[in-house]
């Protein structure tokens, strides 16, 4: 999975969705000192998964006037494979609008144009909060590989209890020395000793 880097020195590249040729130079302007630049500017028309796809930008930036169902479907598809720091600036001010957007994937929703004198703060915060989240999101997804890994051996402990006759540190051992023998590791182990007793009880 990539993400953009949280160090300042690192240049990060960046999607520039916006259909106004002058707001977006403007935009260009504004980052042109900054460790951020616009590689590439699409229209809003454009397959946003095809150009992240093909360009592979550090950042996504979308400045449109109100977001559709198919915007929202590509982002949350883009947060769910392919996660970035998104930002949206959007006329949009309602918050049904700011939820369902938000839900989707995006980092910081701005109401109204890009400013040109924030818009570096507001990049700023948004690739923190994205950063911040994917941390949470992964520590998340390996606390729970722990204990689906701890089920597993648990249960392959009483399999071996109860087919063997033997005693819970006996079956941990047992376990542990297999893996070892294997190459493998415990919790692999258990689910193959789980299949292999369950099929011929």
């Amino acid at each position: 999975m990539s993400t953009a880097s949280s160090n300042h020195n690192d240049t990060l590249s960046i999607l520039l969705i916006d259909d106004n040729e002058s707001r977006a130079s403007a935009l260009v302007d504004a980052l042109a000192h900054s460790r951020y630049r616009i590689k590439h500017i699409a229209s809003s028309g454009a397959s946003l998964l095809k150009q992240v796809d093909e360009l592979k930008p550090d950042m996504v930036v979308i400045d449109i006037e109100s977001p559709d169902r198919d915007i929202l479907d590509s982002l949350h598809t883009l947060s769910s494979f392919n996660p970035k720091p998104i930002v949206m600036f959007s006329e949009q001010e309602d918050s049904e609008t700011i939820t369902r957007t938000v839900h989707s994937g995006v980092s910081a929703y701005v109401c109204g144009n890009a400013d040109p004198t924030r818009v570096r703060a507001i990049l700023d915060a948004a690739l923190a909060r994205f950063e911040d989240y994917q941390s949470v999101k992964q520590e998340l997804a390996s606390t729970k590989h722990q204990l689906m890994a701890k089920e597993q051996i648990d249960k392959a402990k009483r399999l071996l209890m109860k087919s063997r006759n033997m005693n819970e540190d006996d079956a941990f051992h047992a376990l542990r020395k297999m893996a070892m023998d294997t190459g493998q590791k415990m919790e692999d182990v258990a689910l193959t000793l789980i299949s292999v007793l369950n099929t011929i009880k």
